[in-house]
């Protein structure tokens, strides 16, 4: 197993797949319906008219479906065909706003949404193969990752810790000295972008609820992000663990060593 399918379930990016399979289909009959409505109006106009504008929606149909299959093949063979950047920014951008409508309308929960583009965001990221020295890389982490109650706090030094085990702070630590990646912990989204523009890291390891990791892959954009789901066994915001295996897989497949 590849290490970039710890954290990209394949069962996962199916359904980001496959809503994002029928708003193409969708995009190519509404294309041809704003073509073959008004047909016989152009025609009037000049004869010509129908075979330019039919032409100019054919390129664009064909230019939707090229890009659903340049999606799923770099998904499925994860290795950067062609144009990944491009397509991130279409799938951050345009996509995903259009497949959550889609997946309102067929009953389909925001956060299934959600965590299906995180999958298939990390398959794009993973598939340029980036190979950065570990000072390079930020892992960013919610500040909930810390027990409520603890007396240390790691916000402004994760090192901080003092190892005790009872939450995921340990395992990160030891991530961190086994790598030598930035570790941070951001307070919110505020701190986490004064973070960012300090380090400036050529990519970033998020760990976060669905709903704070899909709005930092859209603001972060250009800029690389793989995202981490973080485990809520007391609900949100409160207590949060993660698996810290995942983020060591990543790790394994991005820094150079």
């Amino acid at each position: 197993m590849k290490n970039g399918e710890t954290i990209n379930r394949p069962t996962a990016k199916r359904l980001f797949i496959a809503l994002m399979g029928l708003t193409c289909v969708t995009l190519v009959a509404l294309i041809f319906l704003a073509w073959w409505i008004p047909n016989r109006g152009l025609a009037s106009i000049n004869p010509d008219l129908p075979n330019i504008v039919g032409t100019v929606m054919a390129v664009l149909s064909g230019l939707a479906i090229l890009g659903t299959g340049l999606l799923v093949l770099t998904t499925w063979l994860g290795k950067d065909i062609m144009f990944t950047r491009l397509m991130r920014l279409v799938v951050i951008r345009f996509l995903l706003p259009v497949i959550e409508l889609m997946g309102r309308l067929l009953g389909i929960g925001k956060d299934r949404v959600r965590q299906s583009f995180i999958a298939m965001n990390n398959s794009l990221v993973l598939a340029q193969r980036h190979q950065l020295k570990a000072d390079r890389i930020l892992v960013l982490l919610p500040h909930c990752i810390q027990l409520f109650d603890c007396a240390i706090k790691v916000t402004g030094d994760i090192n901080n810790c003092v190892k005790c085990g009872r939450c995921s702070v340990k395992g990160l630590v030891e991530i961190g000295q086994k790598y030598g990646v930035h570790i941070s912990v951001a307070t919110g989204g505020t701190l986490a972008r004064k973070v960012i523009m300090e380090l400036r890291p050529k990519l970033v390891v998020a760990v976060a609820c669905e709903r704070d990791l899909t709005s930092g892959i859209q603001d972060c954009y250009p800029l690389p992000v793989i995202g981490v789901l973080n485990e809520r066994p007391f609900g949100p915001c409160f207590n949060t663990t993660v698996d810290v295996s995942k983020i060591d897989a990543v790790l394994a497949e991005v820094v150079v060593r």
